[in-house]
Formats: C-alpha cells, structure tokens, sequence
C-alpha cells in the first residue's frame, strides 16, 4: 500500500510543479524515479522513454504507465496515470473557468512569453541526456538527422517512422543473430 501512495505522490507533484507538458516532465521523472528511488535502472528508464514515446498518447503520461507497471502491475500504471494526470486536469480546469475574462490581459500575455523559452530549455535537456545515454556516436548521428528530415522536408508522418524503425531493428536483430 505504501508504494502504492509513493507512486501516486511521486507523479502527482511532477504533474503539479511541472510547466510544459510531458517531455518537460521526463527530467523529473528521471531524476525521481531512477535517481531518487532507484526503482528503474537508467537503461531501463531510456527504454521506457523509447516505448512511451512510440505509444499514442501524452509522453508523460505513458511513462508513468510504465514506471507503474514495472513497480506494481496494472494497479501500479494507474495509480501512476492518475497521479500524474490528475494535477493537469483540475489545472487546466480552475484556468478554463478564469481564463476568459483574463486572455486578453496584457499581464497574462507577458507571463506566457516569459514562460516560452524555460519551457523550449526544459524539452531540449532530457534530449540532449538520452542523446547521450543512446550513445550516439558520428557513425550513428545520420539515424536522428535522416529521421529530422523525413519529417519536417518530405512531411513524412512520425507514427510511419516508428513502424520503419521497429521493423528496422528487429530485421536487424534477426541477420545479426544468423
């Protein structure tokens, strides 16, 4: 019961102090999970992200399934789920209620650009540290860059890039092994 309540805790206070979404969180849910108490391993954690990524839905949010899951079964991913979810919702809530008689304030308005680049900052710093940790190299840097490409210059959809790249590696997998 009490990992249960440390789960949700843990997920709730990074979905209520967190600012810009689901990769903005994964610092934090690093940091909390792999660091702080040690309930997945680092390779595990940048494995996690891999399939938490590649799943439909928020990043976050999928990752907390996995955290859940690999801690406590379907029990666990939910817990996980609602914890982190629950914070961005009654948020998004209070501010749909108020936010109508404030989006034309020029306050709010400066507070949101003001916000914009520590979020830009908060997406690129857990890119940079799995960047790392999939120890890209100059030989493997063109996978990234060739992906970059497919989808911004030829608008080629990301959900066709993960099929590619997980049919890529078990193939992959498969010739290495003969």
């Amino acid at each position: 019961m009490k990992l249960y309540w440390q789960l949700f805790s843990t997920f709730f206070r990074i979905g209520t102090f967190t600012i810009g979404g689901g990769y903005a969180m994964i610092p934090l849910i690093e940091k909390e999970v792999v660091e702080r108490r040690n309930w997945i391993a680092a390779k595990e954690f940048i494995d996690m992200l891999a399939m938490a990524q590649s799943a439909p839905g928020v990043m976050a949010i999928n990752t907390s399934i996995f955290v859940g899951y690999k801690l406590k079964g379907t029990k666990g991913s939910i817990i996980a789920a609602l914890g982190c979810a629950l914070p961005s919702f009654v948020i998004i809530l209070l501010i749909a209620s108020f936010f109508v008689d404030m989006r034309s304030n020029p306050t709010v308005n400066k507070i949101f650009k003001g916000i914009r680049p520590a979020v830009v900052a908060l997406i690129a710093a857990p890119l940079w540290r799995m960047a790392k940790s999939a120890k890209i190299t100059y030989k493997t840097i063109i996978i990234p860059i060739a992906v970059v490409v497919l989808i911004w210059v030829f608008n080629i959809p990301p959900a066709y890039i993960v099929g590619i790249s997980i049919l890529s590696g078990l193939a992959y997998g498969t010739f290495r092994k003969k």
